[in-house]
């Protein structure tokens, strides 16, 4: 039973379809394993397992009866600390929310639990998600699987390294500027940022609602998809059979290899040889108004984030880190007139930009152009810690300023991720990519 621990989510649905997998004996492995873990502390911020027990009964009589709700009934995963949950602190990793308990469950956790996925409990993320590096001293800060004494990534740090150790089938996470994508990267799983817009915010404890998104991270291009259609309570896709042979990638080489570390940018070129030795033709391109893009996030992100929680941070200041504090109160530099100036920028730099990549199957970057930091640096370093979480979510930020779909492989090289960027609401197209990718790089 401890192989199911390191099983894909999809592996795990087809074993209880096939009557080799009883749902509560699989949820009792992975709640004991959560128990027995030395971190456990670090990555789960509540366990449910009273709830998770009585979902996978339930599982377990519908497997028996021929009656499955879909390829996932009774695989449990976990819920980052932003998704509400009926009766079970959501606390979003900040003193300003302890003891908030919700009345009922996120919309997205409502699809997934009627779809039969179980909820094995709630995992520690960023301050009100606004890192991307996993860092929190007001809760816990879960570690890397590669490097215990490095951060995971954020801001969904305890989804990534839930499923990296092993105590959770997959994980349920947000994406605002990578928070999703960097984290699965640095624990070498795969990661998928949605559209925004695409996949319901009901029930979610939001950053910046216009860049907030929901995507799963977990072991495999499959579980993504399955996971996206149940999160959206809909039908999984057909994923088909896509040979990498032809396809068209293009790498962006502007900002996305300024100053990049040794090792992804190694890992990142053997990955785009594999892709190339696979069939793949793969050309470099520019696009200089990323360069005028870039800059924009500071006022997009901070004027939204701290226009809708300044009244919640200004009456108790104090219960915040002040890195997290000092970063939501950079929005109060910025007027109305400059974000409404800057959103429109960025509105006519994504419609160039879709039209420069309009011939790609998807644009290639490094997913995280630094490996994790080490948590005794951010801790003691100021100027350190600030620098590190811009350069850590500066890959990713690209695919939110520009709307994109995108999703973060694995390349063989520990905490090295290769990003494909895809179209706006493109997610069956670039998922079908990405699974031949996955197949190539493997």
């Amino acid at each position: 039973m401890q192989e199911w621990l390191t099983m894909t989510a999809a592996d795990l649905g087809r074993g209880i379809g096939d009557g080799q997998i009883d749902p509560v004996v699989l949820c009792q492995t992975y709640l004991d394993a959560i128990d027995a873990h030395p971190l456990r502390d670090r990555i789960y911020a509540r366990v449910t397992a009273e709830r998770a027990l009585a979902e996978a009964g339930a599982a377990r009589d519908r497997a028996r009866a021929g009656q499955r709700l879909s390829p996932l009934d009774g695989v449990p995963i976990s819920w980052k600390d932003l998704f509400d949950t009926a009766g079970i602190a959501t606390e979003a990793g900040s003193a300003l929310l302890k003891d908030r308990v919700p009345d009922r469950d996120a919309r997205v956790l409502a699809n997934a639990t009627a779809m039969g996925l179980v909820c094995l409990g709630k995992t520690h993320m960023s301050e009100l998600a606004f890192s991307g590096l996993g860092y929190n001293p007001s809760t816990a800060t879960p570690p890397c699987v590669n490097d215990e004494g490095a951060v995971s990534g954020g801001s969904s740090s305890g989804a990534a390294a839930s499923v990296a150790f092993g105590l959770a089938a997959a994980a349920i996470g947000s994406d605002t500027g990578g928070s999703v994508r960097v984290p699965a990267a640095w624990n070498d799983l795969v990661g998928l940022k949605t559209t925004s817009g695409r996949v319901s915010l009901e029930g979610t404890v939001p950053l910046a609602a216009k860049f907030d998104t929901v995507g799963p991270l977990c072991r495999s291009v499959e579980d993504a998809s399955l996971l996206l259609a149940l999160t959206e309570g809909s039908r999984p896709m057909d994923m088909g059979s896509t040979d990498i042979e032809g396809r068209r990638f293009a790498i962006l080489r502007t900002v996305a290899f300024d100053d990049i570390e040794d090792a992804p940018a190694a890992a990142f070129d053997d990955a785009v040889a594999r892709l190339k030795e696979a069939g793949a033709v793969i050309e470099d391109i520019d696009f200089d108004p990323i360069k005028e893009a870039m800059p924009l996030s500071g006022c997009l992100y901070t004027a939204e984030a701290y226009g809708l929680w300044r009244d919640v941070i200004e009456a108790n200041p104090d219960a915040m880190y002040g890195e997290i504090l000092e970063r939501f109160r950079l929005g109060k530099s910025h007027s109305g007139p400059d974000y409404v100036a800057a959103w429109a920028k960025i509105d006519q730099i994504r419609a160039a930009y879709v039209k420069a990549v309009a011939g790609y199957d998807a644009v290639l970057i490094p997913t995280a152009p630094l490996l994790p930091p080490k948590l005794d640096r951010l801790e003691t370093e100021h100027d350190y810690y600030v620098s590190a979480n811009l350069m850590t979510l500066r890959n990713t930020r690209i695919g939110n300023l520009m709307g994109l779909a995108a999703v973060t492989l694995p390349t063989g090289t520990p905490s090295c991720g290769i990003m494909l960027m895809g179209q706006p609401f493109g997610e069956e197209h670039l998922l079908r990519i990405a699974a031949a990718a996955e197949e190539a790089l493997a």
